[in-house]
């Protein structure tokens, strides 16, 4: 198996790694079929992710694609962030294995329970 080397960089050097107390926005998604188990926390201001951390326990490549969607969201609007894809967050490590693009999936759903879950808590 061949990771690029932003795989290895973020994998190294994960940014963002951390816990938000009392976050805006809280997911935690795990895949059953590897057990990669990841956590994304959100503080949200006026609709702008003014910081965003993870826990992930898993392989390389979920630590990567949890380091790398954090930057990719950091600083944009709810809206922004929802639009992000797996296929995004795989393209901007240029690349992962075919074996690992599972980890991408993790990231982005990740990314979308917590802002579901800061979407419910300001609807209330």
């Amino acid at each position: 198996m061949q990771y690029s080397e932003k795989v290895m960089d973020h994998f190294m050097n994960p940014r963002n790694v951390g816990v938000i107390e009392n976050p805006d926005g809280y997911g935690k998604i795990g895949n059953a079929s590897c057990g990669d188990m990841m956590e994304i926390f959100l503080r949200i201001e006026d609709d702008i992710i003014k910081d965003v951390k993870f826990r992930t326990f898993g392989c390389a490549s979920a630590i990567a694609t949890s380091s790398i969607s954090t930057e990719m969201i950091l600083g944009k609007k709810v809206s922004e962030a929802l639009e992000v894809t797996n296929k995004a967050v795989a393209e901007a490590l240029d690349g992962l294995p075919p074996q690992k693009m599972h980890c991408s999936v993790l990231a982005e759903d990740a990314i979308k329970a917590a802002i579901e879950d800061y979407l419910k808590k300001k609807n209330n």
